[in-house]
């Protein structure tokens, strides 16, 4: 069946549905994992959107359920399984209610068959190659009334073109490649998401050029590994040309990127970093360890004296950068020196903040099979002292902004203080200030109060 004609056959169904309930279809979205799990689920809720579904807040309300799925860590599938058993009871109360369940998890051949063994309400399995296709898979089970699995690696990238029902009307995810050609020992994202393929220059700037039109004030680079742009598809365009061309389309006001490979930073995009007038000043490197030998474990590609020489360059090109990374700690045979190696860099490079993680074993990666898994006490312990450094250094230099003004995107009413909104400096700073509705989406200029570990406080200065 064509995408043309299950589009309109799923339109004609919605209409139908309205007629006979009073009311649109509902669908309901829950997303775990990294950015490009969160730009799968808008475009999965663009091609729903365009067929007549509106989203939801309650799965118990909803007809569809959506859980896109990350596989990167054991708790972020054990949080999906959680909701996947109590979905279960929701389904026992309207049998009609479709769920599906994609993303990462769903390419894992040992959950696909858990799935299908212990949680039978499941309708629907899509895995991440799959995205662009749900609308059919979708139409199957709506007239079949069975189990749809759609699992297949094809490598493609998805259609261009297709609509997307963005999270915010002021800011969105633009993915330039997909998929990973690194191979991290303790990673399952290249099994999960497959080789690197890049789209075409000319429609990630034809894509960004209509975000613009349409409003939005923020563009976020997407790619498990934005530095190897262009090389699958032997471009003459990398990833620091790319950059230049988006820095330059008419009315854009922030661009970010994510993640940097160190690997892959050259001078070039250093340069490119240093002089683009519209790419914010915050650069995202992950670093996973301090240790050169256990880089070299987790074939990363770089030692830790490669990584300080990659950070310095950095921050001596943009002085005012807001240097961030990821760390994973307890990797098989850490030892004391390994995670002393780890502390010395974060004291080095004083990032602004750092995701820290403990390493998790993934079936299907070699580290997963390493001798000299840590215990996770030691890895608990690990992750403390390093959670406790990186705080104090994180509250240093915030410290330093108070008194200062700066631009700040205002992103909507904070969760924790409904009299404050929060919004992020271009460095990417969490800022919690009063504002009103209709600033929501502007970047307007606030004055820092104070300072704390993890955010800014400050009010909105008068013109």
């Amino acid at each position: 069946m064509s995408t043309e004609s299950t589009t309109q056959r799923l339109q004609d169904w919605t209409q139908h549905y309205t007629e006979v309930n009073g009311r649109p279809p509902r669908m309901f979205f829950s997303t775990f994992g990294c950015q490009m799990s969160f730009n799968d689920a808008e475009l999965i809720a663009g091609l729903l959107d365009r067929v007549g579904f509106v989203k939801h807040d309650s799965p118990e309300e909803s007809d569809l359920v959506i859980l896109n799925t990350c596989s990167v860590r054991e708790s972020a599938e054990n949080r999906v399984l959680g909701h996947l058993g109590r979905l279960k009871f929701i389904k026992e109360q309207h049998p009609d209610l479709i769920i599906a369940l994609g993303g990462c998890m769903v390419q894992r051949p040992e959950i696909v068959a858990k799935v299908q063994k212990s949680y039978r309400h499941i309708d629907i399995l899509f895995g991440t190659h799959q995205i662009d296709h749900f609308p059919e898979l979708l139409w199957q089970a709506l007239q079949h009334k069975g189990k749809v699995i759609s699992i297949e690696e094809t490598n493609a990238i998805p259609t261009e073109g297709l609509p997307k029902l963005r999270s915010h009307s002021y800011s969105a995810m633009v993915s330039i490649t997909y998929g990973c050609n690194n191979f991290c020992t303790y990673c399952i994202v290249p099994y999960v998401r497959g080789r690197e393929r890049s789209r075409k220059p000319d429609d990630i700037l034809a894509e960004i050029r209509a975000l613009v039109a349409d409003g939005v004030q923020e563009v976020t680079l997407l790619g498990q590994n934005v530095n190897s742009y262009g090389k699958d598809a032997g471009s003459s365009m990398d990833f620091a040309d790319l950059l230049e061309q988006v820095d330059l389309i008419p009315g854009i006001r922030r661009i970010r990127f994510m993640s940097s490979h160190p690997r892959d930073v050259n001078p070039k995009l250093i340069r490119v970093f240093q002089e683009a007038k519209h790419v914010c000043p915050q650069f995202h490197l992950p670093m996973q360890s301090g240790s050169s030998r256990i880089l070299k474990a987790m074939n990363r590609g770089y030692s830790k004296e490669r990584y300080l020489e990659i950070a310095q360059q950095i921050k001596a090109a943009v002085p005012h950068v807001s240097f961030t990374t990821d760390i994973i700690v307890g990797f098989p045979g850490e030892t004391d020196e390994d995670f002393n190696d780890t502390l010395d860099v974060v004291q080095k490079v004083r990032f602004d903040s750092a995701y820290t993680f403990i390493y998790s074993q993934r079936s299907g990666t070699p580290a997963a099979e390493m001798e000299n898994q840590i215990p996770y006490a030691i890895k608990q312990a690990r992750i403390q002292k390093l959670m406790d450094v990186q705080a104090e250094i994180s509250l240093q230099i915030n410290l330093e902004y108070e008194g200062q003004d700066l631009e700040v995107l205002v992103e909507g009413p904070s969760k924790q203080d409904d009299s404050m909104y929060t919004g992020r400096t271009g460095g990417n700073k969490l800022v919690h200030f009063p504002a009103t509705v209709s600033e929501i989406g502007k970047i307007i200029w606030v004055h820092i109060v104070k300072a704390s570990s993890w955010h800014l406080e400050g009010i909105p200065k008068k013109n």
